[in-house]
């Protein structure tokens, strides 16, 4: 029963025990094409001067700097799309109070095109 029990519980991956990547917006992402970012940096390196230390320090720059420039990327345009949404509720929620009374914006453009 117990091994059932726990089967059932998904157990989430943290990277450094803070970063929860299946819960945080755009760790997953960002830490794959971190990895991919470290191989090609390294390799690429390797490739052009056959130093094996320098390439994975390379190899390590490439990860950071990727990751970092991915995780700011998709978290800007995270919070953009956020932004839009609150927006959009703001107006459906308009729509539905205004819709029919005096304060309705089709209405006020109905009377103002009739009124001239």
């Amino acid at each position: 029963m117990e091994t059932e029990d726990k089967e059932d519980v998904k157990e989430s991956f943290k990277i450094l025990g803070i970063l929860d990547v299946q819960k945080v917006p755009c760790a997953r992402e960002s830490i794959l094409y971190g990895s991919l970012g470290s191989l090609v940096a390294g390799t690429g390196y390797f490739l052009a001067t056959s130093r094996v230390k320098r390439s994975f320090d390379f190899g390590v720059g490439g990860f950071i700097l990727t990751t970092l420039g991915y995780w700011f990327y998709c978290r800007y345009n995270y919070a953009k799309l956020r932004i839009q949404q609150r927006i959009i509720q703001e107006g459906m929620k308009n729509k539905i109070i205004y819709e029919g009374t005096q304060f309705d914006p089709v209405i006020k453009e109905k009377n103002n095109q009739s009124g001239n």
